[in-house]
């Protein structure tokens, strides 16, 4: 018998709990109609009436990560322009033990989505705000003179997101090489790279 309509909600926040549990322990690969109901001791059954399918667990979990990432605490945006580009992605690199599991279970989930033409389409839809939240600080920093005349603040975004997510991808799989200050130090050099008169 499917939950009730308030039983339902009042669940859902549960559901979700088990399902980043699962996540940050198993990444996409071991998510699972059968580890989430685990987590909840539960039966696949009553979960089923939340998932009727893996890809519709695999829909939310990656709704449920878009969230978190939202959520997560932000530096302060010091100023206008670069200061405030650095200040976001310094936000995404994984700096921290948290930054580590998030970042981890975004590259963890890139192989469902490239499988799925949906999934996919959802991802791009992120990285298309992800660029769109970065463009006007770029358009603010060719104001005040920090990048070119000539530079084009969507094409820069997306350079910046590329830039940020290879060094993501290197620091999770060699911490070692790419400890804190090394990200950091690149990413200033990166930003350094983009201002008047650098090629």
């Amino acid at each position: 018998m499917p939950p009730a309509p308030g039983d339902r909600e009042a669940r859902r926040k549960d559901v979700s709990e088990a399902v980043w549990r699962v996540l940050a322990d198993k990444g996409f690969g071991g998510l699972t109609l059968r580890s989430v109901a685990t987590a909840m001791n539960v039966s696949t059954g009553m979960l089923m009436h939340y998932f009727p399918t893996k890809r519709a667990l695999i829909a939310h979990a990656l709704d449920l990560l878009e969230k978190r990432t939202a959520e997560r605490p932000r530096r302060e945006r010091p100023a206008e322009g670069l200061a405030s580009v650095r200040a976001m992605l310094l936000d995404i690199l994984p700096l921290t033990g948290d930054d580590t599991a998030r970042n981890r279970i975004w590259v963890s989930s890139w192989d469902l989505a490239l499988a799925d033409e949906g999934l996919a389409t959802g991802q791009a839809d992120r990285y298309t705000r992800l660029r769109a939240t970065i463009r006007p600080h770029l358009e603010a920093a060719r104001a005040l003179g920090e990048l070119p005349t000539t530079a084009d603040p969507e094409q820069l975004a997306a350079t910046a997101v590329a830039f940020t997510h290879g060094l993501v991808v290197q620091a999770l799989f060699d911490p070692g090489r790419f400890p804190e200050g090394v990200q950091a130090a690149m990413l200033d050099d990166f930003l350094a790279s983009l201002g008047p008169g650098r090629t």
